[in-house]
């Protein structure tokens, strides 16, 4: 039986000998990659320079989100020097730290805004769990996976699927459903990359297609049903539910082709369009560098993406590619829900945008996925 094309992604590596364009350069040494560094800086400038304007210039949040960045690299950096091997064989203990803590936080954490999601530390602050489990959850999976056999059995597909959906039931009853579909697709990921075959993922797709109705009924809350009705009408509610849409919509179209002009945005500078610092950040973005400015950033997340992906399949083994894989779509993921949700095409489910909206736990969290990746595609 010949393998399935997404099998193909794990025997593309040269496992043959060593040819001279494997002697490690001086970047590599280091084990730091100098173009997803430059498109890494090249997105945190564009992110600062946006949210002074977007935070009617408050260069409180301007410093805190620069030492996020700061702190970031550092990470990036130290992470990148721990060899995979490392990651691969603590992968289960970070695994089961993640959900130690989701259920920390189920019986004693921080109640904000109606939500259960951070557990508070003396003398540190507040942090969320479920950001764990966005690196946890690949490295799980991808740790599971490469033990065995590729393509994986439907056996071990399924002890996959049961490791993916603990985390994703106890996030999605923190109330957060962004997060939660977010770590679950990331695990999905990985089980794609891992070569299913075509009849295993139709046959997800069509469980999938059963299990919606039943979610609607059973497992939304009225207000994550709401978002979803508003998306279809958001005008039935101009003042209430559908006002983010409308006023986001607003302002992507008043940017037209050149935009407003830097610190010309009215939208997010008069207070119609809410959270035009976190989650909304890239409409107070097209307001004011209209089109080119969007393709500006669009072509950088396309850079970060590519070299990420790129990266993988340069990779020696399959818990690295899979690893690396994943979280070149993941990224792809959190950019285009948060787009499709400020552009009226996808519900608002409070995604930020990488590396744009202010916020410096997903800043680092992101950042420490980059240092993993540079981690795989560095050590030989």
């Amino acid at each position: 039986m010949a393998p399935s094309s997404q099998y193909k992604f794990l025997r593309q590596s040269p496992r043959d000998g060593l040819s001279t364009a494997m002697i490690p350069s001086r970047w590599q040494k280091l084990h730091i990659d100098p173009w997803l560094s430059l498109f890494l800086i090249l997105n945190a400038m564009l992110g600062l320079t946006v949210l002074y304007s977007a935070s009617a210039q408050d260069m409180g949040l301007v410093s805190k989100q620069a030492m996020s960045f700061g702190i970031g690299f550092l990470v990036m950096c130290g992470l990148a020097q721990i060899p995979p091997k490392v990651y691969q064989a603590f992968a289960p203990y970070f695994y089961l730290f993640g959900l130690v803590c989701l259920v920390a936080v189920k019986v004693f954490g921080e109640v904000r805004m109606g939500a259960q999601r951070w557990i508070g530390i003396p003398g540190f602050g507040s942090v969320q769990p479920s950001e764990f489990l966005k690196i946890g959850m690949p490295l799980m999976i991808a740790w599971f996976l490469s033990r065995n056999t590729l393509p994986p059995s439907f056996k071990n597909v399924f002890l996959s699927l049961i490791m993916i959906g603990i985390p994703f039931i106890l996030i999605a009853e923190q109330p957060d459903l962004g997060t939660s579909l977010l770590i679950l697709a990331s695990g999905i990921f990985v089980l794609f990359l891992s070569g299913l075959s075509w009849k295993m993922i139709l046959g997800a797709v069509s469980a999938v297609a059963v299990v919606i109705p039943v979610a609607w009924e059973f497992l939304l809350h009225d207000y994550q049903r709401q978002r979803v009705l508003t998306l279809f009408n958001p005008e039935a509610d101009a003042l209430g539910t559908g006002w983010n849409i409308i006023q986001s919509k607003t302002a992507i179209g008043s940017g037209g082709f050149m935009g407003k002009g830097y610190l010309e945005g009215t939208q997010s500078h008069l207070h119609f369009l809410p959270e035009g610092h976190t989650d909304f950040i890239i409409a107070a973005f097209s307001e004011e560098f209209g089109l080119i400015g969007i393709l500006l950033l669009i072509i950088i997340y396309f850079c970060i993406i590519f070299r990420t992906f790129q990266m993988s399949l340069q990779c020696f083994h399959n818990f690295g590619r899979l690893v690396a894989g994943t979280f070149a779509l993941s990224f792809f993921v959190y950019v285009f829900v948060n787009a499709g949700m400020v552009s009226g095409i996808l519900p608002v489910v409070g995604v930020p945008l990488p590396f744009m909206s202010y916020g410096g736990t997903a800043i680092i969290t992101l950042m420490a996925t980059f240092g993993i990746v540079m981690s795989i595609h560095t050590h030989r």
